[in-house]
């Protein structure tokens, strides 16, 4: 498909090039003295403690609340990861798999919170446009390296 700038291949790569500086605009606003000292995790816990669900308030009980400064390295970690591996197109299908993971479960934490939600849904949505239509294929390091063919 050839459309006026780019063809539809280019332009899923641009996509997947956005989703990626989002990603990365995501780590890069956290302040991250208080976020790797458990402030993420501990306003985290504040919505958990009183989520509709019983399951969503177990489950961040048992997995997350105990490990606060882990649990905030690895958010942190995997937003930056997230970033780059979209940006220069590498191991990006897991990156878009990851990322729309990663989303849903904010998704679900903040059900409550529709203002916040937007964000969330459009990632998802990018992650799997991106993902059906192979964007790794155009401009990407896996393409150069013969991955995901």
């Amino acid at each position: 498909m050839q459309t006026i700038w780019l063809s539809g291949a280019e332009w899923f790569a641009v996509l997947r090039i956005g989703l990626g500086l989002w990603w990365l605009e995501s780590w890069r606003h956290k302040d991250k003295k208080s976020w790797f000292a458990g402030g993420g995790i501990t306003w985290a816990a504040g919505i958990a403690a009183e989520h509709r669900w019983p399951v969503v308030r177990r489950t961040f009980d048992r997995i997350v609340k105990p490990r606060p400064r882990l649990m905030s390295y690895l958010v942190a970690y995997a937003e930056l990861a997230l970033g780059l591996g979209l940006i220069i197109g590498f191991l990006t299908p897991v990156a878009l798999v990851a990322g729309a993971a990663l989303n849903l479960i904010y998704l679900v934490l903040m059900i409550h919170d529709w203002a916040e939600q937007g964000q969330n849904l459009m990632m998802t949505l990018i992650s799997a446009t991106a993902l059906l239509a192979v964007s790794w294929q155009t401009w990407s390091l896996d393409s150069g390296l013969g991955w995901f063919l």
